[in-house]
């Protein structure tokens, strides 16, 4: 196989492996959140409170060496508030 497809899926599987010490029985969440941050897309998690959607997202920002900032959407926030703009 390719070196580089190799190196890649060792990257992948030690990411979900240290994410897993934290995020305990998710690991399809895991890994389709790693799917979005390696294709370069967005995603949206949705759930009632208290399933550990900021602690997956925070814990996998440490682990890759990210920042982390969370926005409270309400009802009534709006593009701009976020990105200073009307879209």
């Amino acid at each position: 196989m390719n070196p580089t497809v190799d190196t890649l899926k060792d990257v992948l599987a030690r990411v979900q492996h240290e994410v897993a010490k934290v995020i305990i029985g998710q690991d399809d969440v895991i890994r389709k959140a790693l799917v979005a941050i390696f294709t370069g897309n967005h995603a949206l998690l949705e759930g009632v409170p208290g399933i550990a959607k900021t602690l997956l997202v925070r814990t996998l920002a440490r682990t890759l060496g990210c920042e982390f900032s969370r926005i409270q959407f309400t009802p009534d926030l709006m593009p701009a508030d976020i990105i200073g703009t009307n879209v």
